[in-house]
């Protein structure tokens, strides 16, 4: 497995090459697969975990590990993406043996597992905003990291060793001149002499200044109870927008257990938890109208997925009953009026027909 690993951190533009062609040749497999949904679906999960495997490995290299310091070593993301790659073929696998109310019963399971998981990773990633469902890990800091005194771009600057425009940070100090000579080389000699030899004096006087002048202290990583302290109701609103977002999907396929995929009360359900839930999540970290009551400071990777979220919003029109009652009837309209077209009527048919063949997959459709 070593080798592997290293393999694919040598060849890591060699891999992607291997991966987007193997993604692209699923497209050109026999005819015989068509009576059954299984054999592409298993190929297609298959190329689909080898890629999440991979990744996980070129971001795991000894370059990336401090960037993911906040994390545990339970590779939650690598995780995710293999329950969100078999997540279609148990749809299938299920309903080819079990029929297509009973398939309900094991995307509920499968659902259920991503809960767990992203909550877990919610909570030991210090309660921060999950990005992508889990599968891209939210590193960044929400604290400015370059407000520091000390710092430079995130990093901090050395304080026993000082270059040589160390002299220009005090006024009237100009190193071409005899004075700023005269400091140069004292430092150059100081730094010299400190590579021969480092005297017990020097350890003394090390210690007192790493006492009174500590290094910049490592961001911790948020708790519960540190989250409510801070932030009081701000961070109450926030993880319950969080928990709203990460359940929405298993509180939807309960609800078509019960209901049918066919009745309206899932389809409302799922949509009221997702507006709710970013409401919450809006109003908590300002990031919306209520700039005044901002609370968090939210990166940028943050607002993106907030956005990405809202452009989730428009899955519900490919769900059922929605799409059978409304969309539906908008695409054959359309395929209709471009149908005499050259070309585009030809383009417009087979795209409506990969989107009504794709809406009959709970876990195409599902945003989760």
């Amino acid at each position: 497995m070593e080798a592997y690993k290293k393999w694919v951190r040598r060849n890591r533009d060699y891999v992607h090459s291997l991966e987007s062609l193997a993604n692209g040749l699923t497209w050109l497999l026999p005819e015989r697969f068509s009576s059954s949904e299984i054999g592409p679906e298993a190929v297609t999960a298959f190329l689909g975990i080898i890629t999440a495997i991979n990744e996980h490995i070129i971001d795991s290299t000894p370059t990336h590990i401090h960037t993911n310091s906040t994390e545990s070593s339970f590779p939650y993301s690598l995780c995710i993406s293999a329950l969100k790659d078999l997540e279609t073929l148990v749809e299938v696998v299920a309903e080819h043996f079990y029929g297509n109310e009973k398939k309900w019963n094991f995307i509920a399971i499968t659902e259920a597992t991503k809960v767990l998981v992203r909550l877990a990773l919610f909570h030991n990633h210090g309660y921060k905003m999950l990005l992508h469902g889990g599968e891209t890990p939210n590193v960044e800091n929400s604290a400015n990291a370059s407000s520091s005194p000390h710092s430079n771009g995130g990093f901090t600057k050395p304080r026993g060793h000082h270059g040589h425009g160390y002299l220009q940070r005090y006024p009237g100090q100009n190193p071409w001149n005899l004075e700023g000579r005269a400091l140069s080389a004292l430092s150059r000699f100081g730094d010299n002499a400190r590579m021969v030899s480092d005297p017990t004096w020097l350890h003394r006087v090390q210690q007192q200044q790493a006492i009174m002048d500590p290094p910049t202290p490592v961001v911790k990583r948020h708790t519960l109870s540190s989250i409510l302290s801070e932030k009081g109701l701000h961070g109450v609103l926030f993880v319950m927008g969080e928990v709203l977002f990460i359940t929405r999907p298993f509180i939807y396929v309960l609800f078509i257990r019960k209901y049918g995929i066919r009745a309206w009360n899932p389809w409302f359900i799922s949509l009221a938890v997702d507006l709710l839930g970013m409401g919450i999540t809006s109003y908590a970290t300002g990031s919306g109208d209520n700039r005044k009551h901002k609370q968090f400071h939210i990166s940028a990777s943050e607002k993106d997925e907030l956005k990405r979220r809202k452009l989730l919003w428009a899955l519900y029109l490919m769900r059922d009953p929605f799409f059978s009652k409304y969309t539906r009837q908008r695409l054959e309209s359309t395929q209709k009026v471009l149908e005499p077209v050259p070309i585009i009527g030809f383009l417009t048919e087979k795209i409506i027909e990969l989107i009504t063949g794709a809406q009959t997959r709970y876990t195409y459709m599902s945003g989760s």
